[in-house]
């Protein structure tokens, strides 16, 4: 059951977006403008499955790219 009560602080969760960082040790990935549920209260967000495997994706992309620092836009339009 979809809540939009923040388990954390009680505020109310709403669409919005965050920036997602994965810091791999030898480099930085951020992935700006990111879908995600917001609370309005505390901040805290939370990332659907279907844009955790684009993320993945994502990421995937920058390693081999093997770049120290890879900043991106998320594009809605590659999330199946």
């Amino acid at each position: 059951m979809k809540t939009n009560i923040c388990p954390l602080c009680n505020g109310h969760k709403i669409a919005s977006t965050t920036t997602f960082t994965v810091d791999l040790g030898s480099s930085l990935i951020v992935v700006r403008n990111t879908p995600a549920t917001v609370c309005s209260l505390c901040g805290e967000s939370w990332i659907s499955d279907s844009v955790s495997e684009n993320l993945e994706q994502v990421v995937a992309e920058a390693k081999a790219k093997q770049r120290v620092i890879e900043v991106v836009d998320f594009q809605l339009e590659s999330v199946a």
